[in-house]
């Protein structure tokens, strides 16, 4: 089964020095690859900051068209990873592995089969 792997943080977290951020960076890389080496990464990819996200909603057939994020948060969404686990323990078992959690959460969602 897939499960998507989502990784929020607060942006105040974020690392303060470029060593701090090479350091973090060193360690999403290791963790990408260890889930690769292990079969289990299908894809991942980190995500631009919120300030450059527009938002769509679509109501009672008008489209209303918003800069930035849909809803004031703490947290934002910084990253995501699809990963293939065989159930929802070994899905944890990935997750816990991964640089976020430390910094922030990270979402474990199975990907809905169509």
């Amino acid at each position: 089964m897939q499960y998507a792997l989502l990784i929020y943080s607060d942006p105040s977290a974020a690392p303060k020095t470029e060593e701090e951020g090479n350091a973090l960076y060193a360690e999403f890389m290791a963790f990408t690859n260890d889930i690769r080496s292990s079969g289990a990464f299908v894809s991942g990819e980190p995500l631009a900051m919120p300030t450059s996200a527009t938002t769509v909603r679509v109501r009672d057939g008008k489209v209303a068209v918003s800069d930035g994020p849909f809803a004031e948060t703490k947290e934002w969404l910084g990253g995501i990873y699809v990963i293939e686990a065989p159930s929802l323990d070994d899905a944890l078992e990935v997750a816990k592995k991964c640089p976020g959690s430390k910094y922030g959460s990270v979402e474990i969602r199975p990907i809905a089969e169509m």
